[in-house]
């Protein structure tokens, strides 16, 4: 039975609160406030929670439940994080403060400079980005920058691979710059060929390439030295997308790799909950040749202020900064749970992180294999890529078989994406699910395989047991409707 809706509920002179008598002399509203004609609900305050109560038991969270979304990383946030996260000390912080007030703040931001800095091979680390794609738009600006500050002002061209994520053509188009296509060889790596070809085309032209390594399919570059060393003899820079980072922590180092410029994704890669819309943070590491123009200010220690081996930590610009990308210095809440996440483990937990993550998911892969076709079956990192299809069920497609997976109480994985594999299942286990969860969701999508040859209604109609069933997506993009209506007695 469903219960009645909070509108249906509604009748005049309830009120979900009781206000005490006022001690002080009552002050109008401003006219803009006041709406006659918005019929807010008229309930009591049993009515109130059980309505909210209701709506947080549909929400999906990692405090519930798997999630398998591929290049997400949508994996468990320690709660110690949050705690630190809230402490008094730095949630009444004010950016405006005196640098002698907030000496502790900055300690932590240096410190976690530092951290990254180390973590990724790089020379400099600015935090101020305030998401993983604002920090491919600062990478690519100092690229840029770069260039112009050498006297190169005819370089616009980016070779970006046909397996990189998606926001690196839209990072390009947006820095003003054209993007060059770069196709993926048989084994899921740049093709050789495609990139010697469009850097002897291009060279004088070329700003750099935006490498996303491990990329999309799950896969590390087998050639990503090589690819380096070919961009930077053209008079490339090398810009990596560290959104996949969590499968290289302790293990492999951008920097290292040849990357002149990376940004990390806190908010996936360093234990921040995410989804929604936020909140995130997209740090940028810079090689030694960058690090001049990172995004101003970042932290550093002022020798002068400094006494008795106690460090005083200022605000710095670096000389050839390309400037501020966000107001103030970046999302410290995240800065501080990211912070909490790399001491707790140190440098071993990370690399163990890493282990675990891509363990996981070559484990995931062997469950699945032979069941749903593997388009690059070869050892993966932190996730793989399978196509959404079963031999003898050709009705069926990816989404119906994510829509299934809600019916056997599972999130569904990322789906058709890369866009370089037919009805793709982008899947991601992370390093935090157990192995009893990976079988659970393994059998699950092979009982799917099975229902799709037998039955393949129950997919086509799936979700069967949700609250909704199969919604006009689409439409429902197009054409808004978010407030209860009474014709329809629905909530939309």
């Amino acid at each position: 039975m469903t219960p009645p809706l909070i509108f249906e509920l509604s009748r005049s002179g309830r009120c979900a609160a009781t206000l005490p008598e006022l001690d002080v002399p009552p002050a109008e509203l401003p006219v803009e406030l006041l709406r006659d004609d918005l019929p807010l609900p008229e309930v009591s305050e049993l009515d109130l929670v059980r309505h909210y109560t209701r709506l947080s038991q549909l929400n999906y969270g990692i405090d519930i439940g798997y999630y398998p979304l591929g290049s997400c990383t949508m994996k468990y946030n320690p709660k110690i994080n949050e705690e630190m996260a809230r402490l008094p000390g730095f949630v009444h912080l004010h950016p405006y403060q005196e640098e002698e007030t907030v000496q502790g703040a900055l300690y932590l931001i240096y410190s976690l400079q530092t951290f990254l800095a180390e973590i990724g091979g790089f020379a400099g680390v600015s935090l101020q980005p305030a998401a993983g794609a604002h920090g491919e738009l600062t990478g690519v600006l100092m690229m840029r920058a770069y260039h112009l500050q050498q006297g190169d002002t005819g370089r616009n061209v980016i070779l970006v691979p046909d397996s990189a994520h998606g926001t690196n053509p839209a990072t390009t188009s947006m820095s003003g710059m054209t993007v060059v296509e770069i196709p993926s060889d048989g084994r899921g790596n740049v093709d050789m060929a495609a990139l010697q070809a469009a850097c002897q085309e291009h060279g004088p032209r070329l700003v750099g390439m935006m490498l996303t390594n491990p990329n999309t399919l799950g896969l590390f570059d087998e050639n990503v030295a090589a690819i380096s060393e070919l961009v930077h003899r053209h008079g490339g820079l090398m810009y990596g997308d560290g959104a996949n980072m969590n499968a290289l922590l302790g293990i492999a180092r951008p920097g290292d790799l040849g990357f002149d410029v990376l940004h990390y994704n806190l908010h996936k890669t360093f234990g921040t909950p995410h989804g929604g819309g936020g909140p995130g943070s997209g740090p940028v590491g810079a090689s030694a040749r960058l690090v001049d123009f990172l995004p101003r200010p970042i932290v550093a220690v002022d020798e002068a202020r400094s006494s008795d081996g106690e460090m005083f930590f200022a605000w710095r610009d670096p000389p050839q900064s390309i400037g501020r990308v966000k107001a103030f210095y970046g999302h410290f809440g995240v800065m501080v749970r990211a912070y909490t996440y790399i001491r707790m483990l140190g440098a071993p937990g990370l690399r163990r992180v890493a282990e675990h993550a891509v363990l996981n998911a070559n484990y995931l892969l062997s469950q699945v294999r032979g069941v749903y076709p593997i388009p690059y079956d070869r050892v993966c990192m932190h996730e793989f890529v399978c196509e959404g299809q079963v031999a003898d069920a050709p009705d069926v497609r990816a989404l119906d078989i994510s829509k299934r997976l809600i019916d056997y109480g599972f999130h569904p994985p990322t789906n058709y994406f890369p866009l370089i594999v037919h009805e793709a299942l982008m899947i991601e286990p992370t390093e935090t699910e157990s192995k009893e969860t990976l079988d659970a969701f393994a059998a699950a999508l092979r009982q799917i395989a099975e229902e799709a040859r037998s039955d393949p209604d129950l997919l086509l109609q799936a979700p069967r047991q949700a609250p909704l069933r199969r919604l006009d997506e689409v439409r429902a993009a197009k054409e808004l409707r978010l407030r209860w209506e009474e014709q329809g007695q629905e909530l939309l």
